[in-house]
């Protein structure tokens, strides 16, 4: 008897270290949104920034020959669409916390890369919206 209880002891610390390394990796995915998240509040602040300078420049009589903004409202754009992709990416994460740790409980875990490559593809295609701004206001 005591052989049973030491295997089912063994056993449920196994099976809290697995959703303990769950809830971290969904503490991970959780700083990741809101790191996105807070990158898109600066950048749409930044935006401000901007046309608070080029509206103050055009007022005060400064000439402003060798000054260029970018008129282009694509930064506010951009920073609204990261706080969005941020918030997206905190649900996601939850749903896929949940998801996991019923699996673990039911010992079907499948590995589901989904969110990585959702991550993967919104970074990409920020970088190539970035690259493509900083090219245009050159």
């Amino acid at each position: 008897m005591p052989v049973t209880t030491e295997k089912k002891k063994a056993e449920r610390v196994r099976n809290r270290r697995v959703h303990m390394a769950n809830e971290r990796t969904f503490l991970a995915w959780i700083r990741t949104s809101l790191g996105i998240m807070a990158f898109g509040f600066v950048v749409e602040k930044f935006a401000l920034f901007i046309r608070q300078v080029t509206s103050f420049l055009g007022k005060s009589g400064v000439p402003q020959t060798n000054v260029h903004f970018p008129s282009h409202g694509y930064s506010s754009i951009l920073g609204i669409v990261l706080v969005g992709l941020g918030a997206l990416m905190g649900v996601l994460a939850l749903v896929r916390f949940k998801a996991v740790d019923r699996q673990i409980e039911a010992d079907t875990y499948h590995p589901s890369s989904i969110l990585d490559v959702l991550l993967a593809i919104s970074i990409l295609a920020v970088g190539v919206f970035l690259v493509f701004y900083l090219l245009h206001s050159i």
